[in-house]
């Protein structure tokens, strides 16, 4: 069993400038992960405007359906036009961990 994370970090576009517009922006995001059967939250940043963490784990069988599972989540958050991914950090855990 094999279990992977992944916690992008997204700039939001500047009319973001309350809570209920970051939500307008995040939430679209958050439902189009969820398509890739993954658990995901927006995880930072929750009270800042312009800025949010949105965190994606997946678990799989093989440490290869891992990666391809979080490279597929990584694709859709960067292919977003409203969105400016800033960094993505990313983790493996196995058996042995």
């Amino acid at each position: 069993m094999f279990t992977g994370t992944a916690v992008f970090d997204v700039l939001l576009p500047g009319d973001s400038r309350s809570l209920k517009e970051k939500r307008s922006y995040v939430r679209p995001v958050v439902a189009a992960l969820r398509r890739f059967e993954v658990s995901v939250a927006e995880v930072g940043g929750l009270d800042l405007h312009g800025r949010a963490q949105i965190a994606v784990a997946v678990v799989a069988a093989e440490a290869g359906h891992v990666g391809e599972v979080l490279d597929n989540c990584e694709r859709l958050v960067a292919g977003r036009p409203e969105l400016e991914l800033l960094s993505v950090r990313r983790r493996l855990y196995g058996e042995d961990d």
